[in-house]
């Protein structure tokens, strides 16, 4: 009996001295890999939200080497939230398109006619997020802007890789707009949106509906912080907040290997640069070019990377990364000039913050309207964070309200 209680003493002490290590690595890893920038929306509590996160990580690792669960699936139910409970202003139900789970919020307050229609695609690097964590954002904008909003809940990487998120979020829109009168929704004021990863899928959803007749034609599109492209991880962002939590640039470059292929092998190319052929790079670069970037982005910081050549290898292995569904800043402009009035969100210390200033700038340059909400002191990923408790973001706050404004003008 002894030996039994001594035994369950000494591993119990070896799980707190492992929690304290994993305590102690996290607060090491975090200070010696992270920049937090001096004009950052309050600092202290993106510290603590980054530690958080690393903290999940390396404990999911620990869980995945003591043959308990992958660090993967313990990170996404860390991460996955949960339903809340009713809402007085809403009526919420779960539904399946096809195969595709997604959730409606319909406001219980009365309406004169038909609806604005709201589709949202979660973030989360394609592979993580769901309709639960992002619960509270979705809620807010169909309260606030009395939208009916339809939170799609689409396959993640790496063991659905592209373009299964896409083809499920086309699925979801297309059935959307053929059933939103069933919704109180006017088809004619169906709005396409989504944050990170998923304002990438909004993004290249937008586009493919430019050539379907059959449907309604989008009357709007809103793009949070969007990733639109995997050819070039060095623009003036990219160079500028390469450590910025919560999205850093070798992070971003393994989500879209993820996304494309479901492993991250080519790492190192993509993040050199040399995954591409310098003739498809000079193909892109009136599209895709640091030229086209206000000065003032460029402040902080810029110097332009000699082109490197790529082995046919990983070109082969990587070119869908050149497909408008993939990366839709590579548009056509036959394509671009087609798409609706938009709304895009960008933040100062964010890794993809140039991507949506181009895109920003070839929408503008073909004659689509855009909003454009630029938060100067926002991270990747603050919107998210509007309403979470005691690591709240009031940065946050205000680019969801102008969101909804946006929302309201139609």
């Amino acid at each position: 009996m002894e030996f039994a209680y001594a035994l369950l003493v000494l591993i119990l002490a070896v799980f707190i001295a492992a929690f304290i290590l994993l305590v102690v690595g996290t607060i090491y890893f975090d200070f010696s890999n992270s920049e937090i920038p001096l004009g950052v929306d309050q600092p202290v509590k993106l510290r603590i939200v980054h530690s958080i996160l690393i903290g999940t990580a390396v404990l999911g690792k620990i869980l995945e080497k003591l043959g308990l669960c992958s660090q993967l699936g313990f990170t996404r139910y860390m991460r996955r939230g949960k339903k809340l409970g009713e809402d007085p202003k809403l009526f919420m139900k779960d539904l399946q398109f096809g195969k595709v789970p997604v959730r409606i919020y319909q406001p219980r307050v009365p309406s004169a006619g038909r609806r604005r229609g709201v589709l949202y695609f979660h973030g989360g690097g394609w592979m993580f997020g769901s309709i639960n964590a992002y619960e509270t954002v979705c809620r807010y904008i169909a309260r606030e802007s009395e939208s009916v909003v339809m939170s799609v809940e689409y396959r993640l990487a790496p063991e659905h890789t592209y373009p299964a998120q896409y083809e499920d979020c086309l699925t979801a829109t297309t059935r959307f707009m053929k059933t939103a009168e069933d919704y109180g929704v006017d088809p004619a004021r169906i709005i396409i949106s989504g944050d990170s990863a998923g304002g990438n899928l909004a993004a290249a959803v937008c586009q493919t509906l430019v050539s379907r007749p059959d449907l309604p034609k989008v009357h709007a599109q809103i793009l949070i912080y969007p990733c639109l492209q995997a050819i070039d991880f060095d623009l003036p962002s990219y160079q500028q907040n390469c450590g910025v939590p919560i999205l850093f640039r070798e992070r971003m470059a393994f989500y879209v290997l993820q996304y494309l292929k479901g492993d991250a092998s080519f790492l190192e190319d993509v993040l050199e640069g040399s995954h591409m052929p310098v003739d498809v790079k000079l193909k892109f670069r009136k599209w895709l070019s640091a030229d086209n970037i206000l000065k003032e982005f460029k402040v902080r910081g810029y110097k332009p990377r000699v082109p490197i050549e790529c082995s046919n290898e990983v070109y082969e292995a990587l070119k869908k990364f050149c497909e408008p569904a993939f990366s839709p800043l590579l548009a056509e402009d036959a394509v671009v000039r087609q798409l609706p009035e938009s709304f895009i969100l960008t933040c100062e210390y964010d890794v993809l913050r140039d991507d949506a200033l181009l895109y920003k700038k070839r929408l503008e340059d073909s004659g689509v309207p855009v909003t454009w909400y630029h938060i100067d002191n926002g991270f990747h990923g603050i919107i998210s964070l509007f309403d979470n408790g005691r690591l709240s973001f009031p940065a946050g706050k205000k680019g969801l309200d102008n969101i909804v404004n946006f929302l309201r003008s139609l």
